[in-house]
């Protein structure tokens, strides 16, 4: 069978299971499969499969019609300029917190004294995802990852191996803030809690709702708790004039701000992802 037989009827399988991106999908698992890189796919369109590189896709197809997502199948995920090995441990990041990535980079930027050690937290650091993009683009920065979560934390770590960053992360297992060493404070927490209500886990889309860990997803009854908890508990962590950065659920922006805002924050702002939701709040 040659690559344009197999994308063509992957295609209709994938439509057939209910996505809509179904022939990037189809070359996705196909360029992982011969690895190579996705564009390359329309210049070998009369290449032919080997059984095995048919056996091989044609199983990672079957798996992605039962909507496991294709990041794990690959095994990886692209976030900013990274690729960031991913599995049923942790949350596949997400296009949008890229924003909030970019956004805790740019302020340290132009805040970071050089003469001073400046100190970033990620507070719930999964796959360590924004953390290691900071660490990337600032290596004078300190940077630390927090997590709940033994499972998240052992991917963090596998990925700042990978990223050359293993060094530089400082690791905790922590419920909260609270088994983080006493008096460690930060200029800056970053976080993407989790944001869900529990009762709307049910209605997410299969590859979320089955595949993404639970603790990743749920933030209570009205999806907030986090953001009460971080409101009351995360200002003791942080210097004088630190900021707290946070990824926001659809239409959480304005309950949010006034929970951060009741506790005695400085509001600073929230701002808009690339369709236009209102997706990070910055306060200090």
């Amino acid at each position: 069978m040659t690559l344009e037989a197999w994308l063509q009827s992957a295609t209709t399988r994938l439509l057939a299971a209910g996505l809509d991106s179904a022939r990037l999908e189809a070359e996705w698992l196909l360029a992982h499969v011969l690895r190579l890189p996705r564009m390359q796919l329309a210049l070998e369109t009369r290449r032919e499969l080997t059984p095995t590189q048919l056996e091989t896709v044609d199983q990672l197809l079957h798996r992605r019609c039962r909507r496991v997502p294709s990041q794990h199948l690959i095994g990886t995920a692209a976030f900013l300029r990274h690729e960031l090995v991913v599995d049923q441990r942790v949350l596949v990041p997400r296009p949008e917190t890229e924003g909030l990535a970019l956004m805790a980079i740019d302020h340290l930027r132009r805040t970071t004294n050089e003469n001073a050690v400046v100190r970033a937290l990620d507070f719930g650091t999964g796959s360590g995802a924004l953390i290691l993009s900071i660490a990337a683009e600032l290596p004078s920065i300190e940077v630390h990852a927090l997590d709940v979560s033994d499972d998240a934390l052992e991917v963090a770590r596998l990925n700042a191996d990978r990223l050359g960053l293993g060094g530089r992360v400082h690791f905790h297992q922590s419920d909260g803030f609270r088994q983080l060493p006493p008096g460690l404070r930060f200029d800056l927490i970053v976080s993407n809690p989790p944001y869900i209500p529990t009762a709307e886990i049910e209605i997410l889309a299969p590859e979320v709702r089955e595949f993404d860990p639970r603790l990743a997803l749920d933030g209570g009854t009205d999806g907030l708790r986090f953001y009460r908890y971080l409101a009351t508990e995360s200002g003791r962590h942080l210097l004088p004039g630190g900021y707290l950065m946070m990824e926001l659920g659809f239409d959480q922006a304005l309950e949010v701000a006034g929970i951060f805002k009741a506790a005695g924050w400085i509001y600073e702002s929230v701002e808009k992802d690339l369709s236009g939701i209102e997706r990070v709040l910055i306060v200090r």
